[in-house]
């Protein structure tokens, strides 16, 4: 059986119109080749990626791959305060340039015939052209790039991209208190999962699941905090929210009295990005980190933290991509696909700048929650694709503790069929 069988762009209005509310999708949409293709062009070509943290790259000719379907993007230092990133293809007849991960250079140099860039992307030096080329027509295809306090954002729209200051302007105050533009990478982990990202998305904005799976993060949060909000505010069932309000509402007293703000923020199917943000308690159990005993994981705080209030902060830019904030360290999360049945799920750990290795934290003990996290979610969504491509899957019903993929899956078809 062809479980990669290409669906015509009919059949995939077909399936869309199809679609039941309240149910999972069917399994064209975790499995097709041609619904691959048009989840590239129809959500990952608008969307502004989060792509990594400034301090990956901090000096001028550093770069990094960023890599998603088939899709190849050089983010390089081009001068001291500024990032660009272009296609990873030369002009002359296709080839890649770079061909390490990671690296330093002073030109962008093609391996195939040594066309040369500068870092900028314009064309230094193509040997033995005719009198009529014209140098300045063959400069490096460019991708939109933003940053925004130190964290790296891409839109491969072929136009004009979404406006992001209109997105994403409200999420500077709390990304500043947090400190991003001054912090740096402590570590970085990728967790390749054989599943279609949806499915990882997915399991990433319920928790239904999070009880029988994540016996270590149940340990941390407070099984009525879970079922209320396991996933962010908007995930558990109204019942559940309303009876944990009162809770929620003293610890954000708290926090104000600290003068640390506090954020919400919510979608619906109709916006443009599917962002969220929120900031709520660990636990209720006196937590000042999310580590396995509630413990600070860096004996330096972020930003402009003077003392640990014991919360989290919540910043979904879209469906893949996502900041988890802590008063000591930070995390980046990034869902990109590469393939129909084959998602890169990229961890990175932040840190104040000052902050030492070794001495200020232990990287095993900072990274340790959520790499048992989604070691174990790695676990569960390959298992979950394996079932989907069975003869034998249906669609299945939400329950009330996934009210956000519902939301996210509504979404999700408006996307694809705009």
């Amino acid at each position: 059986m062809d479980f990669l069988a290409s669906d015509s762009e009919a059949e995939i209005e077909a399936l869309i119109r199809s679609s039941k509310p309240g149910f999972s999708l069917q399994r064209s949409f975790y499995a097709g080749t041609t619904v691959f293709r048009r989840d590239l062009e129809a959500v990952f070509a608008r969307q502004w990626l989060l792509v990594d943290h400034a301090s990956r790259i901090p000096h001028i000719g550093d770069y990094f791959l960023f890599e998603i379907g088939a899709e190849s993007i050089i983010v390089i230092r081009t001068n001291e305060a500024d990032i660009q990133a272009f296609y990873n293809v030369c002009r002359h007849r296709g080839s890649r340039i770079c061909l390490e991960a990671e690296g330093n250079k002073r030109f962008l140099t093609c391996p195939y015939h040594a066309w040369s860039y500068n870092l900028d992307g314009s064309l230094k030096a193509a040997r033995l052209m005719s009198e009529e080329f014209d140098s300045g027509q063959y400069g490096l295809h460019r991708v939109h790039v933003q940053v925004l306090e130190g964290l790296v954002f891409m839109n491969l729209a072929r136009e004009a991209p979404l406006e992001f200051d209109a997105l994403y302007a409200d999420y500077k105050p709390m990304l500043k208190f947090h400190g991003f533009s001054k912090a740096k990478i402590a570590h970085k982990e990728n967790y390749p999962t054989a599943a279609n990202w949806k499915l990882v998305v997915e399991n990433f904005i319920e928790c239904y699941h999070c009880a029988s799976a994540h016996p270590e993060y149940c340990s941390i949060h407070p099984a009525d905090q879970l079922l209320a909000s396991g996933a962010g505010p908007g995930s558990g069932p109204e019942a559940a929210e309303r009876a944990y309000a009162d809770k929620l509402k003293a610890w954000e007293d708290k926090a104000l009295e600290m003068g640390h703000e506090t954020i919400l923020v919510s979608s619906d199917e109709h916006s443009s990005c599917f962002r969220m943000a929120s900031r709520i308690p660990i636990n209720d159990q006196g937590a000042l980190s999310e580590t396995l005993d509630g413990s600070p994981a860096c004996k330096q705080l972020m930003g402009d933290f003077e003392a640990y209030d014991g919360g989290e902060t919540a910043l979904v830019f879209n469906p893949v991509s996502y900041i988890l904030a802590f008063n000591d360290f930070a995390l980046m999360f990034r869902f990109t696909p590469r393939g129909p049945l084959a998602t890169d799920v990229e961890l990175t750990w932040l840190v104040d700048e000052q902050s030492r290795s070794g001495v200020d934290y232990d990287v095993k003990r900072l990274s340790e929650v959520w790499d048992i996290t989604t070691r174990q979610d790695k676990i569960i969504t390959e298992n979950n694709q394996l079932g989907i491509l069975s003869d034998r899957y249906q669609p299945g019903p939400y329950s009330q503790q996934e009210r956000m993929v519902d939301n996210y899956v509504r979404w999700y078809l408006g996307q694809l069929g705009s």
